[in-house]
């Protein structure tokens, strides 16, 4: 049986693979404990999403679980605009859009392309600002890239790969407080 990555581990992995144990370990508690105001606010946002209530419209495909035996990946879509095949991933909030974030998009895509859903055009819906802000389609070159990193992923061993600390990204993390390889509080505290 192939071991599918979860769509939504691939950004908390480049931010931080600790970060995924973490949330392993924690998920089964009470979210207050390591939630902090972003989680909360995204949480909220995507409620209507979760609910399938972001739109009304006929051809829109709102929340479907996605998934990949060529690229061994599962999760779930936003918004699937089936009239003009456009795939969307809402966040509440974007300063900055990450790698990671891109790498989630181009994964939905890959889903819906292989169950059978062609996809045109990428995009991430900011809600606080009502924005679109518009991803391009992935290159041959791009693909071939993104493969690259769901084998680092795949071979990720956290036993055998030195920890390194990036306190920026620690003080952004929102496991810092409970995480054992730092002193660190986090800023949303």
């Amino acid at each position: 049986m192939n071991d599918y990555i979860p769509i939504s581990t691939l950004n908390d992995f480049i931010f931080c693979p600790y970060s995924i144990y973490l949330h392993n370990v924690y998920m089964e508690t009470d979210e207050m404990v390591f939630h902090a105001a972003p989680q909360t606010q995204g949480k909220i946002a995507h409620e209507t999403i979760d609910r399938k209530k972001a739109s009304n419209r006929a051809d829109d495909i709102i929340s479907m679980s996605v998934y990949s035996d060529e690229y061994g990946l599962m999760g779930k879509i936003d918004i699937y605009k089936r009239n003009e095949q456009k795939l969307i991933e809402r966040k509440f909030q974007l300063k900055h859009i990450f790698q990671g974030q891109v790498y989630q998009l181009w994964a939905q895509m890959l889903c819906l392309n292989e169950m059978g859903y062609e996809v045109k055009a990428l995009e991430f819906y900011e809600t606080s600002r009502n924005k679109s802000i518009p991803v391009p389609i992935p290159s041959k070159a791009d693909i071939d890239l993104f493969k690259s990193f769901l084998q680092e992923f795949r071979s990720f061993d956290p036993g055998n790969t030195p920890f390194s600390i990036n306190i920026n990204k620690c003080n952004h993390c929102i496991y810092c407080n409970l995480c054992d390889k730092t002193n660190k509080d986090n800023v949303y505290i």
